[in-house]
């Protein structure tokens, strides 16, 4: 007579559903889209996608709030880890691997970049209890949080033009005066480094009726 073989379902089993490949065939049964690892590498079976755009990073930060209670450097010890729970196989799959060996030893913003990937193929439902809860659909473009991670610091704004004056030589001026009346910080030397142009190499060279810029 034969021998019924049960298995048992961990206690604390996360809420991912990107499994290994040893139930990819329980999965199947029950409709989940699996990563399959192939002979060149870990084929990813194409499933339903909804609308092609990349999620909202606020979406990632509540499935993980949901999955593992916010935390992105998480390490469970049965197999899933980081803050979307990947198991490994599913991690590489994805081309986790550029990243880190294992997610919870990825940053944030790299782990999303593979959860898009994973997302694009297999929609919300590979975190099937979660994505339920949260009442996410659809799929994304894993472009998008491509381009996000590597998208270049913004430029810093340009610093505003220093405020200028002018000031018209009369007779008697000198630059040292000229500095003194306006009261030019760095004294006479700002002045002439201002105007070195119209006054030549020589700083006492000053004419009435020249104009001076000033800081």
């Amino acid at each position: 007579m034969p021998t019924t073989l049960r298995t048992r379902t961990p206690k604390h089993a996360p809420r991912h559903r990107a499994e290994p490949t040893s139930t990819a065939a329980a999965l199947a049964r029950r409709g989940a889209l699996a990563v399959v690892a192939g002979a060149a590498g870990a084929a990813m079976v194409v499933g339903s996608a909804g609308s092609a755009s990349a999620a909202p990073v606020s979406e990632w930060d509540r499935l993980a709030q949901c999955e593992s209670g916010g935390r992105w450097n998480i390490n469970t010890g049965n197999g899933y880890s980081g803050g979307l729970q990947f198991h490994p196989r599913t991690w590489s799959g994805f081309g986790g691997g550029q990243f880190a060996p294992r997610a919870h030893q990825a940053t944030r913003e790299q782990q999303i970049v593979v959860a898009e990937r994973v997302l694009a193929r297999q929609g919300w439902r590979a975190w099937p209890a979660c994505s339920r809860k949260l009442g996410l659909r659809g799929a994304a473009d894993p472009v998008g949080a491509e381009a996000r991670l590597h998208a270049p610091a913004p430029a810093p704004a340009p610093a505003a033009p220093a405020a200028t004056r002018t000031y018209t030589v009369v007779p008697g001026d000198t630059l040292y005066r000229v500095a003194v009346k306006n009261g030019v910080p760095g004294g006479w030397r700002h002045v002439y480094d201002l105007n070195h142009a119209e006054i030549g190499p020589n700083p006492g060279a000053i004419r009435v009726g020249q104009v001076l810029r000033l800081p």
